[in-house]
């Protein structure tokens, strides 16, 4: 078997079947396999998961053993030569799995792979490629300067060596996962991404950034003044920082201090009121329900033109590929519109707006 997917997940039922459509779409001609791995969510994603995807492993855990542990339960009965370990929240385009297979398989020393994450309004996540976070940059990002975090060299659409993936895509071989020993248990949730590409480079082998490939994260990153996310990055970072260096004072007083200004002076995030102007759905065939259902005009279009600021696109995902929409949404990106998918013989749509919130899920 060429590829084992596994996706970790926790009550995110909506996002984690537009996932699994997509990746199924982008496993087609590939031996692959998917695992879910469920960490005892209180929704019923297991239940969708057995209805929809029997073909699926699923794996369910009556804990919930964070992001680290859940991971190596997966990849531990995974068969495939490459794994990748994919968050629940993500659209994959149908060629994503098949470029990055090509790409790593010209490349010696091939340690861990990451593509180009964009959120749900079409925006680059810069966590997708960082470098390694040593004393100074962490202390700089707590005080919420990330110039020196992402790996601003290499331009967002480029291909290169990179030290820092995120977790929520990383392919790499499975015999490299499990001779460094996987993720450390030791981190529950942030972190670990961290950890695994820094042992990957220790170990001697290459990570790479491929930013040919896009393909959509829901769920951004925090703000940094949001005190329950310093803590957090702080408590990932001592972890980090005793594994792998040697204690520093310094740091710890620093960071013990920028927390506490972070809390001081914090600015509490908050969703932005949305105002809808209009609905426009994209699609080859016309959508009933979605008249009945949204409060707002909608209109039907077979493709996405010129649209008035504060519209809200809703694309078919029955009449375009995932790769197609990821595109228009990529493209169309900061133009005050916000954007959701019908996912192929669903009856939902979802969409998030912001870096904040899981979204939304409109029931049709």
């Amino acid at each position: 078997m060429k590829l084992s997917i596994v996706i970790l997940n926790y009550n995110v039922r909506y996002f984690l079947e537009l996932c699994l459509k997509s990746v199924q779409a982008a496993t087609l001609e590939i031996d692959a396999e998917i695992i879910v791995v469920d960490n005892n969510s209180e929704d019923d994603s297991c239940q969708m998961v057995r209805t929809l995807f029997p073909g699926i492993k699923l794996i369910e855990n009556k804990t919930n053993f964070g992001f680290s542990k859940g991971n190596n339960m997966g990849v531990l009965q995974a068969k495939g030569e490459y794994i990748c370990i994919l968050n629940p929240d993500t659209v994959v385009a149908e060629d994503t799995f098949s470029k990055l297979l090509n790409f790593s398989e010209k490349k010696e020393k091939l340690g861990i792979v990451g593509c180009k994450l964009i959120n749900g309004a079409g925006v680059f996540l810069p966590e997708s490629k960082r470098n390694i976070p040593y004393v100074k940059v962490a202390v700089k990002k707590i005080y919420g300067n990330s110039k020196d975090y992402y790996a601003n060299d290499l331009q967002a659409n480029a291909l290169g060596k990179v030290d820092i993936l995120v977790g929520a895509f990383m392919l790499l071989k499975r015999d490299v996962y499990n001779a460094i020993g996987g993720f450390d248990e030791d981190y529950f949730m942030y972190g670990e991404d961290i950890d695994l590409s820094y042992r990957v480079l220790k170990a001697g082998y290459n990570n790479y950034y491929y930013g040919a490939s896009s393909i959509i994260h829901f769920k951004g990153e925090s703000t940094l003044k949001d005190k329950f996310y310093a803590r957090r990055f702080y408590g990932a970072m001592q972890i980090f920082y005793k594994k792998h260096f040697t204690k520093n004072i310094l740091f710890d007083m620093l960071v013990w201090l920028g927390i506490r200004l972070v809390y001081v002076f914090r600015e509490i995030p908050v969703k932005r009121q949305k105002k809808t102007s209009q609905y426009i759905f994209i699609s080859d065939v016309a959508n009933e329900k979605l008249k009945t259902i949204l409060p707002k005009t909608v209109i039907f279009k077979q493709k996405l033109d010129s649209v008035e600021k504060k519209a809200e696109i809703i694309f078919d995902a029955n009449s375009y590929s995932y790769k197609s929409i990821i595109k228009m949404i990529e493209d169309n990106k900061d133009q005050a519109i916000t954007f959701k998918i019908l996912p192929k013989n669903s009856n939902f749509v979802l969409g998030s707006d912001d870096a904040i919130s899981r979204g939304e899920v409109i029931s049709l």
